[in-house]
């Protein structure tokens, strides 16, 4: 069983998360803004997860939606080494299957069973040996998705709450469990114990 998000007064606006950009909007976040081009197979990127923010009964229930390959046996071994905690922000249940909540207001939200994105020109960093898909558009709300694992999962971050590096690498072992077909380029590498303010992009 999943858990499920407690809080009507959620940070992340809910609605929006069945969106997924195109474009890098170029505002800041705690990376290096710089871009950089993938290369693999050409495979589309299918529809990323959604949320929508009911009252069930007398406690407000975030009610998360599945992604297509949710039910992939990976995603459950992803679901099942998610952490208990993201820093200070506690896992709260799901309704879907093969995601993860965490905060109370939610900060951090997880899917599995995504199709893997096609190339694309957005930013890509490297974090606890995970390539991830950075999009800005909906800054200082981040969508970050897995590039090069298949099925792909994607992570959506209030970074008003965390840092996306320091939720990256708490979710590293978890997505590590999703077999890796490909790498980015040229990604920005991270390294965890370094601060996130200083961190400078790759050389293209």
């Amino acid at each position: 069983m999943d858990r499920v998000g407690v809080e009507h007064g959620n940070r992340i606006d809910a609605a929006r998360h069945h969106r997924y950009s195109s474009a890098a909007s170029g505002r800041g976040f705690p990376f290096s803004r710089r871009e950089h081009a993938v290369k693999t197979k050409s495979l589309s990127l299918g529809a990323a997860f959604g949320a929508l923010l009911l009252l069930s009964g007398c406690a407000p229930t975030v009610h998360l939606e599945a992604a297509p390959k949710a039910n992939d046996p990976l995603c459950a071994e992803v679901t099942a080494r998610l952490p208990d905690s993201i820093g200070d922000q506690a896992r709260v249940w799901t309704d879907a299957q093969a995601t993860g909540a965490w905060g109370s207001p939610t900060s951090v939200l997880l899917t599995c069973g995504l199709d893997s994105p096609a190339p694309t020109t957005l930013q890509c960093v490297s974090l606890g040996g995970v390539d991830w898909i950075v999009d800005e558009a909906e800054t200082p709300n981040l969508r970050l998705t897995t590039y090069g694992r298949e099925p792909a999962a994607q992570v959506y971050v209030d970074t008003t709450t965390l840092s996306a590096d320091a939720v990256l690498q708490a979710l590293a072992g978890a997505i590590q469990q999703l077999p890796k077909n490909d790498a980015c380029t040229e990604p920005i590498t991270k390294d965890p114990d370094e601060e996130t303010s200083s961190t400078e992009g790759a050389t293209p």
